[in-house]
Protein backbone atom coordinates (compact mmCIF):
# COMPACT_ATOMS: atom_id res chain seq x y z
CA UNK A 1 0.00 0.00 0.00
CA UNK A 2 1.47 3.32 -0.88
CA UNK A 3 2.12 5.64 1.89
CA UNK A 4 0.82 9.35 1.31
CA UNK A 5 3.58 12.16 1.64
CA UNK A 6 1.52 14.44 3.23
CA UNK A 7 1.40 11.32 6.20
CA UNK A 8 4.91 10.47 6.22
CA UNK A 9 5.36 14.35 6.21
CA UNK A 10 3.59 14.68 9.48
CA UNK A 11 5.10 11.70 11.22
CA UNK A 12 8.23 13.06 10.48
CA UNK A 13 7.63 15.97 11.61
CA UNK A 14 6.26 14.62 15.49
CA UNK A 15 9.68 12.63 15.66
CA UNK A 16 11.52 15.72 14.43
CA UNK A 17 9.86 17.80 17.35
CA UNK A 18 10.95 15.31 20.25
CA UNK A 19 13.97 13.73 19.31
CA UNK A 20 14.78 12.85 22.98
CA UNK A 21 13.30 9.91 24.40
CA UNK A 22 11.49 9.32 28.04
CA UNK A 23 14.25 8.19 30.41
CA UNK A 24 14.56 6.70 33.89
CA UNK A 25 13.93 8.77 36.71
CA UNK A 26 14.24 6.86 39.37
CA UNK A 27 14.76 8.64 42.74
CA UNK A 28 17.67 7.85 45.83
CA UNK A 29 15.73 5.53 48.11
CA UNK A 30 15.80 8.72 50.90
CA UNK A 31 13.89 10.42 48.85
CA UNK A 32 10.96 7.61 47.72
CA UNK A 33 10.87 6.78 51.46
CA UNK A 34 9.78 9.82 52.21
CA UNK A 35 7.32 10.72 49.50
CA UNK A 36 5.93 7.36 50.61
CA UNK A 37 5.44 8.67 54.47
CA UNK A 38 4.01 11.86 52.77
CA UNK A 39 1.60 9.85 51.41
CA UNK A 40 0.33 8.06 54.54
CA UNK A 41 -0.14 10.98 56.44
CA UNK A 42 -1.75 13.36 53.31
CA UNK A 43 -2.95 10.67 51.27
CA UNK A 44 -6.38 8.78 51.33
CA UNK A 45 -7.93 5.17 50.07
CA UNK A 46 -9.03 5.99 46.20
CA UNK A 47 -12.93 5.54 47.67
CA UNK A 48 -12.49 8.38 49.90
CA UNK A 49 -10.07 10.64 48.26
CA UNK A 50 -12.82 10.68 45.24
CA UNK A 51 -15.95 11.35 47.16
CA UNK A 52 -14.26 13.71 49.15
CA UNK A 53 -13.37 16.30 46.22
CA UNK A 54 -17.11 16.76 45.99
CA UNK A 55 -17.01 19.27 49.37
CA UNK A 56 -15.60 21.45 46.94
CA UNK A 57 -16.23 20.84 43.35
CA UNK A 58 -19.29 20.47 41.30
CA UNK A 59 -17.43 18.20 38.56
CA UNK A 60 -14.83 15.17 39.48
CA UNK A 61 -13.55 13.61 36.30
CA UNK A 62 -11.76 10.62 36.35
CA UNK A 63 -9.52 9.76 33.61
CA UNK A 64 -8.59 6.24 32.36
CA UNK A 65 -6.63 4.15 30.45
CA UNK A 66 -9.58 2.06 29.18
CA UNK A 67 -10.47 -1.76 29.74
CA UNK A 68 -8.54 -1.79 33.28
CA UNK A 69 -10.50 -4.26 35.31
CA UNK A 70 -9.54 -2.28 38.47
CA UNK A 71 -9.93 1.20 37.50
CA UNK A 72 -13.72 -0.24 36.91
CA UNK A 73 -14.39 -2.24 40.01
CA UNK A 74 -13.82 0.79 41.67
CA UNK A 75 -16.07 2.78 39.89
CA UNK A 76 -18.56 0.21 41.41
CA UNK A 77 -17.30 0.83 45.35
CA UNK A 78 -17.77 4.42 44.71
CA UNK A 79 -21.53 4.19 43.41
CA UNK A 80 -23.06 3.65 46.88
CA UNK A 81 -20.34 6.42 48.15
CA UNK A 82 -20.85 8.99 46.14
CA UNK A 83 -25.38 8.81 47.32
CA UNK A 84 -24.09 8.86 50.31
CA UNK A 85 -22.20 12.22 49.93
CA UNK A 86 -24.88 13.78 47.59
CA UNK A 87 -23.58 13.53 44.39
CA UNK A 88 -26.32 11.42 42.26
CA UNK A 89 -24.79 11.16 38.76
CA UNK A 90 -22.29 9.36 37.21
CA UNK A 91 -21.43 10.17 33.88
CA UNK A 92 -19.87 7.65 31.21
CA UNK A 93 -18.40 8.21 28.40
CA UNK A 94 -19.76 5.06 26.48
CA UNK A 95 -23.28 5.63 26.00
CA UNK A 96 -25.50 6.89 23.51
CA UNK A 97 -27.47 10.31 24.96
CA UNK A 98 -31.02 8.84 22.33
CA UNK A 99 -30.81 5.90 24.93
CA UNK A 100 -31.14 7.77 28.18
CA UNK A 101 -34.56 7.41 28.99
CA UNK A 102 -33.87 3.62 28.43
CA UNK A 103 -31.12 3.49 30.39
CA UNK A 104 -32.48 5.04 33.30
CA UNK A 105 -35.87 2.85 33.07
CA UNK A 106 -32.67 0.31 33.49
CA UNK A 107 -31.39 1.30 36.80
CA UNK A 108 -34.77 2.50 37.97
CA UNK A 109 -36.54 -0.48 37.24
CA UNK A 110 -38.28 -3.67 39.23
CA UNK A 111 -36.04 -6.30 37.44
CA UNK A 112 -32.55 -5.81 36.05
CA UNK A 113 -32.17 -6.82 32.74
CA UNK A 114 -28.89 -7.65 31.30
CA UNK A 115 -30.20 -8.11 27.49
CA UNK A 116 -31.27 -4.42 27.99
CA UNK A 117 -27.42 -3.36 29.09
CA UNK A 118 -26.02 -5.27 26.45
CA UNK A 119 -27.82 -3.71 23.54
CA UNK A 120 -27.47 0.02 25.41
CA UNK A 121 -23.77 -0.43 25.15
CA UNK A 122 -23.86 -1.76 21.69
CA UNK A 123 -25.77 1.24 20.25
CA UNK A 124 -22.71 3.05 21.05
CA UNK A 125 -20.11 1.10 20.64
CA UNK A 126 -20.70 -2.21 18.41
CA UNK A 127 -17.13 -3.81 20.03
CA UNK A 128 -17.48 -2.51 24.03
CA UNK A 129 -18.09 -5.98 25.45
CA UNK A 130 -16.20 -5.12 28.26
CA UNK A 131 -18.55 -6.60 31.22
CA UNK A 132 -17.53 -4.52 33.79
CA UNK A 133 -18.19 -1.24 32.24
CA UNK A 134 -22.10 -2.77 31.80
CA UNK A 135 -22.01 -3.60 35.09
CA UNK A 136 -21.87 -0.14 36.30
CA UNK A 137 -25.73 -0.35 35.49
CA UNK A 138 -26.43 -2.98 37.71
CA UNK A 139 -24.46 -1.29 40.40
CA UNK A 140 -26.78 1.67 40.24
CA UNK A 141 -29.91 -0.65 39.85
CA UNK A 142 -28.53 -2.33 43.14
CA UNK A 143 -28.77 1.37 45.10
CA UNK A 144 -31.87 2.41 43.99
CA UNK A 145 -33.79 -0.92 44.90
CA UNK A 146 -32.30 -0.50 47.96
CA UNK A 147 -33.39 3.15 49.10
CA UNK A 148 -36.36 4.12 50.93
CA UNK A 149 -39.93 4.67 48.95
CA UNK A 150 -39.14 8.29 47.64
CA UNK A 151 -35.75 9.01 47.98
CA UNK A 152 -33.83 10.31 45.01
CA UNK A 153 -32.70 7.46 42.51
CA UNK A 154 -28.93 7.12 41.23
CA UNK A 155 -28.47 8.14 37.56
CA UNK A 156 -25.95 7.09 35.02
CA UNK A 157 -25.57 9.53 32.74
CA UNK A 158 -24.65 9.01 28.76
CA UNK A 159 -22.47 11.63 27.85
CA UNK A 160 -22.36 10.86 24.16
CA UNK A 161 -24.48 10.15 21.06
CA UNK A 162 -24.90 7.32 18.15
CA UNK A 163 -21.81 7.56 15.45
CA UNK A 164 -23.26 6.78 12.33
CA UNK A 165 -19.82 4.87 10.11
CA UNK A 166 -22.36 2.67 7.92
CA UNK A 167 -20.76 3.28 4.57
CA UNK A 168 -18.04 5.52 6.06
CA UNK A 169 -15.16 5.46 2.62
CA UNK A 170 -12.24 5.83 4.72
CA UNK A 171 -11.72 9.64 3.73
CA UNK A 172 -12.08 11.81 6.34
CA UNK A 173 -13.41 14.79 4.65
CA UNK A 174 -15.23 17.45 6.51
CA UNK A 175 -18.53 16.41 4.15
CA UNK A 176 -17.99 12.62 5.54
CA UNK A 177 -16.74 13.40 8.68
CA UNK A 178 -20.05 15.07 9.13
CA UNK A 179 -22.15 12.23 8.33
CA UNK A 180 -20.38 10.13 11.06
CA UNK A 181 -20.94 12.39 13.74
CA UNK A 182 -24.34 14.24 12.88
CA UNK A 183 -24.47 16.13 16.00
CA UNK A 184 -20.73 18.04 15.79
CA UNK A 185 -18.06 17.66 17.70
CA UNK A 186 -18.28 15.40 20.55
CA UNK A 187 -16.50 17.37 22.94
CA UNK A 188 -18.93 20.41 22.96
CA UNK A 189 -21.65 17.98 23.00
CA UNK A 190 -20.75 16.17 26.10
CA UNK A 191 -20.64 19.55 27.55
CA UNK A 192 -23.54 20.80 26.95
CA UNK A 193 -24.95 17.88 28.04
CA UNK A 194 -23.71 18.15 31.42
CA UNK A 195 -24.26 22.04 31.31
CA UNK A 196 -27.97 21.08 30.66
CA UNK A 197 -28.47 17.79 32.67
CA UNK A 198 -26.08 18.34 35.97
CA UNK A 199 -24.58 21.89 36.46
CA UNK A 200 -27.63 23.97 35.35
CA UNK A 201 -29.73 21.96 38.04
CA UNK A 202 -27.27 23.19 40.75
CA UNK A 203 -26.18 19.44 40.48
CA UNK A 204 -23.12 16.70 40.85
CA UNK A 205 -21.40 14.78 38.95
CA UNK A 206 -18.66 11.75 38.83
CA UNK A 207 -17.20 11.45 34.95
CA UNK A 208 -15.44 8.06 33.71
CA UNK A 209 -14.07 9.11 30.95
CA UNK A 210 -10.88 8.51 28.66
CA UNK A 211 -7.53 10.40 29.58
CA UNK A 212 -7.96 12.29 26.43
CA UNK A 213 -11.07 13.99 27.46
CA UNK A 214 -10.13 14.55 30.49
CA UNK A 215 -8.01 17.67 30.96
CA UNK A 216 -8.51 20.77 32.73
CA UNK A 217 -5.62 22.89 32.91
CA UNK A 218 -3.03 20.76 30.69
CA UNK A 219 -3.00 21.35 26.61
CA UNK A 220 -2.16 18.13 24.71
CA UNK A 221 0.48 18.39 22.04
CA UNK A 222 -0.52 17.44 18.80
CA UNK A 223 1.46 17.21 15.77
CA UNK A 224 1.53 20.08 13.23
CA UNK A 225 3.97 20.54 10.32
CA UNK A 226 3.15 24.01 10.08
CA UNK A 227 3.32 25.23 13.24
CA UNK A 228 6.79 26.17 15.58
CA UNK A 229 8.34 23.04 17.10
CA UNK A 230 6.01 20.92 14.69
CA UNK A 231 3.47 20.83 17.31
CA UNK A 232 0.66 23.12 18.49
CA UNK A 233 -0.69 22.38 21.86
CA UNK A 234 -4.61 21.72 21.88
CA UNK A 235 -7.01 22.63 24.55
CA UNK A 236 -10.56 21.77 23.66
CA UNK A 237 -10.90 18.41 25.30
CA UNK A 238 -14.41 18.03 27.24
CA UNK A 239 -12.13 18.62 30.39
CA UNK A 240 -11.05 21.98 29.61
CA UNK A 241 -14.35 23.43 27.99
CA UNK A 242 -15.76 22.46 31.45
CA UNK A 243 -12.54 24.20 33.36
CA UNK A 244 -13.82 27.11 31.30
CA UNK A 245 -17.06 27.12 31.37
CA UNK A 246 -17.41 26.51 35.55
CA UNK A 247 -14.48 27.84 36.87
CA UNK A 248 -13.25 26.72 40.19
CA UNK A 249 -15.71 23.62 40.16
CA UNK A 250 -13.68 21.16 38.29
CA UNK A 251 -11.25 18.71 39.20
CA UNK A 252 -9.66 16.22 37.19
CA UNK A 253 -7.95 12.99 38.49
CA UNK A 254 -5.94 10.89 36.57
CA UNK A 255 -5.75 6.90 37.40
CA UNK A 256 -2.61 5.07 37.21
CA UNK A 257 -1.91 4.26 33.60
CA UNK A 258 1.53 4.02 31.55
CA UNK A 259 2.15 7.26 29.28
CA UNK A 260 3.66 7.54 25.87
CA UNK A 261 7.19 8.06 24.98
CA UNK A 262 7.99 11.04 22.91
CA UNK A 263 9.52 9.13 20.27
CA UNK A 264 7.82 5.64 20.00
CA UNK A 265 3.91 6.46 18.92
CA UNK A 266 1.03 4.80 21.27
CA UNK A 267 2.99 1.16 21.75
CA UNK A 268 5.63 2.62 22.93
CA UNK A 269 5.10 2.74 27.18
CA UNK A 270 7.01 4.33 29.28
CA UNK A 271 6.49 4.71 33.28
CA UNK A 272 4.74 8.22 34.49
CA UNK A 273 7.61 9.96 36.00
CA UNK A 274 10.03 7.55 34.75
CA UNK A 275 9.52 5.05 37.06
CA UNK A 276 9.50 7.73 40.11
CA UNK A 277 6.01 7.12 40.95
CA UNK A 278 5.83 3.12 40.90
CA UNK A 279 8.98 3.19 42.94
CA UNK A 280 7.46 5.31 45.86
CA UNK A 281 4.50 3.01 45.43
CA UNK A 282 6.28 -0.35 46.17
CA UNK A 283 8.16 1.72 49.30
CA UNK A 284 4.16 1.44 50.93
CA UNK A 285 3.49 -1.46 49.71
CA UNK A 286 1.45 -0.58 46.54
CA UNK A 287 -1.36 -0.03 48.97
CA UNK A 288 -4.07 1.98 46.81
CA UNK A 289 -3.77 5.64 47.56
CA UNK A 290 -5.10 8.91 46.00
CA UNK A 291 -3.60 12.15 46.61
CA UNK A 292 -3.39 15.82 44.94
CA UNK A 293 -0.58 16.37 42.10
CA UNK A 294 -0.82 20.56 42.60
CA UNK A 295 1.13 21.90 45.64
CA UNK A 296 2.68 18.10 46.44
CA UNK A 297 6.09 17.35 46.38
CA UNK A 298 4.25 13.82 44.23
CA UNK A 299 3.30 16.53 42.13
CA UNK A 300 6.68 17.88 41.52
CA UNK A 301 8.06 14.66 40.20
CA UNK A 302 9.24 15.82 36.40
CA UNK A 303 7.97 13.92 33.79
CA UNK A 304 9.67 13.52 30.17
CA UNK A 305 7.00 11.20 28.35
CA UNK A 306 4.98 12.52 25.41
CA UNK A 307 3.38 14.55 27.76
CA UNK A 308 6.13 16.99 28.26
CA UNK A 309 6.45 17.93 24.45
CA UNK A 310 6.07 21.73 24.53
CA UNK A 311 6.24 21.85 28.11
CA UNK A 312 10.31 22.86 29.38
CA UNK A 313 10.00 21.75 32.75
CA UNK A 314 7.13 19.33 32.90
CA UNK A 315 5.85 17.79 36.11
CA UNK A 316 3.26 15.63 37.23
CA UNK A 317 1.56 18.53 38.58
CA UNK A 318 0.98 20.22 35.21
CA UNK A 319 -1.22 16.83 33.58
CA UNK A 320 -3.80 16.14 36.02
CA UNK A 321 -4.91 18.07 40.16
CA UNK A 322 -4.91 14.64 41.25
CA UNK A 323 -3.75 10.87 40.78
CA UNK A 324 -5.22 7.35 42.24
CA UNK A 325 -2.98 4.44 42.34
CA UNK A 326 -4.95 1.69 42.59
CA UNK A 327 -2.52 -1.32 41.51
CA UNK A 328 1.07 -1.26 39.60
CA UNK A 329 1.26 -2.45 36.15
CA UNK A 330 2.49 -5.31 36.41
CA UNK A 331 -0.75 -6.29 38.37
CA UNK A 332 -3.21 -5.13 36.23
CA UNK A 333 -5.93 -7.09 34.24
CA UNK A 334 -8.27 -6.03 31.43
CA UNK A 335 -11.90 -6.32 31.57
CA UNK A 336 -13.88 -9.35 31.48
CA UNK A 337 -15.74 -9.85 27.92
CA UNK A 338 -19.23 -10.49 27.81
CA UNK A 339 -19.65 -13.91 25.36
CA UNK A 340 -22.98 -12.87 24.65
CA UNK A 341 -22.85 -9.29 23.49
CA UNK A 342 -21.44 -10.35 20.02
CA UNK A 343 -23.85 -12.77 18.32
CA UNK A 344 -24.90 -13.80 14.58
CA UNK A 345 -27.80 -11.88 14.99
CA UNK A 346 -26.19 -8.61 15.48
CA UNK A 347 -22.66 -9.07 13.54
CA UNK A 348 -24.42 -7.63 10.49
CA UNK A 349 -24.99 -4.62 12.58
CA UNK A 350 -21.67 -4.69 14.54
CA UNK A 351 -19.24 -4.59 11.16
CA UNK A 352 -20.98 -2.30 9.92
CA UNK A 353 -20.73 0.14 12.85
CA UNK A 354 -17.21 -0.49 13.40
CA UNK A 355 -15.25 2.53 13.48
CA UNK A 356 -13.03 2.61 10.11
CA UNK A 357 -11.04 5.79 10.69
CA UNK A 358 -8.20 5.94 10.11
CA UNK A 359 -7.87 2.44 7.87
CA UNK A 360 -10.73 0.58 6.47
CA UNK A 361 -8.93 -2.19 6.69
CA UNK A 362 -8.96 -2.63 10.44
CA UNK A 363 -12.61 -2.86 9.90
CA UNK A 364 -13.25 -7.19 10.59
CA UNK A 365 -14.13 -9.00 7.88
CA UNK A 366 -16.13 -11.85 10.08
CA UNK A 367 -17.86 -12.08 13.52
CA UNK A 368 -14.53 -14.60 14.98
CA UNK A 369 -11.83 -11.81 13.75
CA UNK A 370 -13.90 -9.04 15.47
CA UNK A 371 -13.89 -10.98 18.91
CA UNK A 372 -10.44 -12.02 18.06
CA UNK A 373 -9.46 -7.89 18.15
CA UNK A 374 -11.58 -7.49 21.19
CA UNK A 375 -9.62 -10.55 23.16
CA UNK A 376 -6.37 -8.49 22.56
CA UNK A 377 -7.22 -5.56 22.87
CA UNK A 378 -8.51 -6.66 26.39
CA UNK A 379 -5.17 -8.32 27.16
CA UNK A 380 -3.77 -5.35 29.65
CA UNK A 381 -1.07 -7.65 31.20
CA UNK A 382 0.83 -8.62 28.09
CA UNK A 383 0.04 -5.03 26.88
CA UNK A 384 1.72 -3.84 30.19
CA UNK A 385 4.58 -5.74 29.51
CA UNK A 386 5.76 -3.16 27.17
CA UNK A 387 5.69 -0.67 29.97
CA UNK A 388 9.61 0.21 30.76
Amino acid sequence: MRIPFALLLSAFCLMFASMKAAASTLLPEAEARQLAAYLKSHGATPEQYITGKFARYDVVLLGEDHRVKHNLLLAHRLIPLLYKAGVYNFGMEFGASEDQAALDALVTGERYDEAVARRLMFNYNVGWAFKEYMDIYRVAWQLNRSLPAGARKFRILNLSYKFDWDGFNGVPTADNMERVFPKGDTERFRVELIRREVLAKQDKILILTGTGHAYTRYALPVNDYLSEGFYRLEDRSMGNLLYRLAPGKVFNILLHRPFYSQTGGPGDLVQPAGGALEQVMARRSNAPVGFDLVGTPLGELRDDSYFAIGYPDFRLRDLADGYVFVKPFRAAEGCTIDEAFLTDANWPEAQRQHPAFPDLDSRPQSLEAYRRSIREFADVRSFYRRVR
